[in-house]
């Protein structure tokens, strides 16, 4: 079964997806945060043929939530709602940190890509480093 990750944003919302098995998590595509984004997502959930949807809990370093949880939290229930999938909350700390350190040491030195382009690609692979921690998640019993 394959999982659609979502790490929410202000502007826009990296996508990641995993492999049939549930092993790997792959950058997917942004898409423009706004009117409607729920209904957007879930429509690629089916176009992709996710069985669930993660969607990126944002938390202080301390656990606590902030305003951004809220907001994560209202998206995760709207996916659930329009999608019929399960979507589950997953907590991102770091996962953009890690994609800009890891989008940084993978790129050429010659040659400069746009802003735009460069937090695009961010936000993509922030949402596959989130899938990947909740697909390495430890299972019970094994």
């Amino acid at each position: 079964m394959r999982i659609l990750a979502v790490d929410p944003g202000s502007v826009r919302v990296g996508l990641a997806l995993s492999d049939e098995g549930g092993s790997l998590a792959t950058p997917h595509s942004t898409l423009a945060a706004g009117p409607g984004l729920a209904g957007r997502i879930a429509a690629l959930a089916g176009e992709v043929d996710a069985g669930s949807v993660i969607v990126g809990l944002p938390r202080r370093l301390d656990g606590s939530d902030g305003p951004e949880a809220e907001s994560a939290r209202t998206l995760a229930a709207e996916i659930a709602s329009a999608s019929g999938l399960t979507v589950e909350l997953w907590d991102e700390r770091f996962t953009s940190a890690i994609a800009e350190r890891a989008l940084r040491d993978s790129r050429p030195r010659r040659g400069r890509r746009g802003a735009a382009s460069r937090r695009e690609a961010t936000d993509r692979v922030a949402a596959a480093v989130l899938l990947q921690s909740y697909l390495d998640r430890p299972h019970p019993g094994h």
